[in-house]
């Protein structure tokens, strides 16, 4: 087999380094400016989002990243809380399930939907591929519930309500 030599991470270099990632991505939400994203990545990485295709490198992930996390649905995800991880050293993986609640919409409903994530490490504290794999009619159905709530209770921006009359036909 030809190609580099492999590089062996510890199990505790790859969870200190997506606890790191993490925090960072907290700090994307919580200030709405997601451009740092793609930074967390080395220059030749990969982000594969089944719903939305394949990215590859910074240019791609910070462009898609920024689109989609600053408009709705993305911008509305508060946090991304982990439910559960483990790490595979043998492929410098760490795979999760990550949690993507919404505020309340204005009646007190409680919305979230998971999917796992699969990050591959490359060592320096930085990630070489992500892929996320979820339900995207399971998102879907979120995020139009959430707008048709807010809407009912005066909740619902104009970024909402155009989603709303593109993908949910109409007000």
């Amino acid at each position: 087999m030809t190609g580099s030599p492999t590089v062996a991470f510890s199990a505790a270099e790859i969870t200190e380094a997506y606890a790191a990632f993490h925090e960072q991505v907290a700090g994307f939400a919580a200030t709405g400016d997601w451009a740092g994203y793609a930074d967390l990545f080395t220059p030749d990485a990969v982000y594969v989002e089944h719903a939305m295709g394949t990215f590859h490198g910074r240019e791609e992930i910070r462009e898609w990243v920024v689109r989609t996390m600053t408009s709705y649905p993305g911008r509305l995800m508060t946090g991304f809380p982990i439910s559960w991880q483990v790490v595979d050293e043998q492929q410098a993986r760490l795979v999760c399930e990550v949690l993507n609640p919404m505020p309340d919409p204005g009646d007190g409903t409680v919305l979230t939907e998971p999917n796992i994530t699969i990050m591959t490490y490359a060592g320096d504290g930085l990630f070489s591929r992500e892929e996320d794999v979820y339900n995207p009619l399971r998102f879907h159905a979120q995020a139009r519930k959430w707008a048709r709530i807010a809407q009912a209770h005066g909740n619902a921006d104009e970024d909402v309500l155009a989603w709303l009359d593109t993908w949910d036909g109409g007000r």
